[in-house]
């Protein structure tokens, strides 16, 4: 056992620590204050162990925040975290960090604190050793719970040129990493119509409802559970009374698929059914609101393999599991780089009050990315 994966077998109290203050501390996608706050704890632990921290500022977001160990000339390695939540500002007052037996509770201890947590004692391990033959980055954004609109430049500017990307999003329930992710769109559709009388002059009207309405029926047909792409309009609004043909209405799109060449068709094809005139006298508008693209399951498999090597050593399995969900590792997938998910420690019912993370996962789950880190080295090496 090397002195990073010994030195980190000691570290359960003070990662329990780190997780403790950084749970407790709100940190709402929208909420800058409490996001920086969370990047303060993390600057803190790394600055103490030696590790400086460059910070960019974002305006009414988190800011970006960047950590890297020197190595050699060989292209560097990045870990991504994010340290937003979906809790609104409050949560952790009323319903902070608590355990039960060796499981910890609050709002956002899986997703991801328990994975920030990881990615600071990975750095502060790895440092105990000599200079590894390329750089370690660590990138930790504010704003991904809601697309991350400011830090998707950031992430891929960083990644350029990485040979591998490690994102410390939460372990499976099952236990298992994150090998592919669908990719995800939030699309904003807004319709607009001509007022009437609904029982004066009816005909006079253009209801932006039905011409919606109808959009949202094609809109669904787009659906191919074979393809794996799914459509769906979540949230509705429009109209101002029911004796009033309506003169406006919105609606949220979602997609998701599974592979960067899907979205262009499926984008064409949504643009061709919002901008068909439904009723006459309507119009629509299509503006994108968060972006996320795929991780595809092929981008992941050498990283797998090495991760899974690597766990094994430390007395526990493995596999890549496949989720619906969408990550900043679809991002740095896209461009063709090496990426694994799902590396934090294990957690499960996210974006709940329910959510949880097992502490007894935090410790192996750091040995296990640091191993895989290490065995890069050794491959760049042979």
């Amino acid at each position: 056992m090397n002195d990073a994966i010994a030195w980190l077998a000691e570290q359960q109290q003070p990662m329990q620590d780190l997780l403790r203050s950084l749970v407790d501390t709100d940190s709402n996608s929208y909420d800058k204050a409490g996001v920086d706050a969370v990047g303060a704890h993390l600057i803190k632990a790394l600055e103490q162990g030696g590790i400086e921290v460059q910070r960019t500022a974002v305006e009414g977001f988190g800011d970006l925040l960047l950590a890297e160990l020197p190595g050699g000339s060989q292209p560097p390695v990045l870990l991504l975290g994010h340290r937003d939540t979906v809790f609104p500002k409050g949560t952790a007052p009323a319903r902070g960090y608590t355990t039960n037996g060796t499981l910890a509770f609050g709002p956002g201890v899986a997703d991801m604190k328990g994975g920030l947590v990881l990615n600071c004692f990975a750095l502060l391990a790895l440092q105990r050793l000599a200079p590894l033959p390329f750089p370690v980055r660590v990138l930790f954004t504010g704003d991904e719970e809601i697309g991350s609109g400011t830090a998707r430049d950031h992430i891929e500017q960083v990644a350029r040129g990485v040979q591998a990307v490690l994102n410390t999003e939460p372990g499976r329930v099952s236990g298992n990493v994150v090998s592919a992710r669908k990719g995800g769109v939030r699309l904003l559709i807004e319709v607009t119509g001509r007022a009437a009388h609904s029982g004066v002059n009816h005909a006079d009207g253009a209801s932006a409802i039905e011409a919606l309405a109808r959009k949202v029926v094609k809109l669904h047909a787009l659906t191919d559970y074979g393809r794996g792409i799914t459509t769906n309009v979540g949230l509705m609004s429009g109209g101002t009374s029911s004796n009033t043909v309506a003169p406006a209405a919105t609606a949220e799109l979602d997609i998701r698929f599974v592979e960067v060449a899907q979205w262009a068709a499926i984008k064409a094809a949504i643009v061709a059914i919002v901008e068909e005139q439904e009723v006459p006298g309507t119009q629509a508008v299509l503006s994108e609101c968060a972006v996320f693209m795929p991780m595809e399951g092929r981008h992941s498999l050498d990283l797998l393999d090495i991760y899974r090597g690597q766990a094994l050593e430390l007395g526990f399995s493995v596999e890549g599991e496949f989720t619906g969900g969408c990550a900043d590792s679809g991002f740095t997938a896209s461009l063709g780089i090496p990426t694994l998910c799902g590396l934090g420690p294990v957690g499960g019912k996210v974006h709940t009050d329910r959510e949880y993370l097992e502490l007894d996962t935090l410790v192996p789950r750091a040995q296990a990315l640091v191993g895989t880190i290490l065995q890069l080295a050794k491959r760049g090496h042979s």
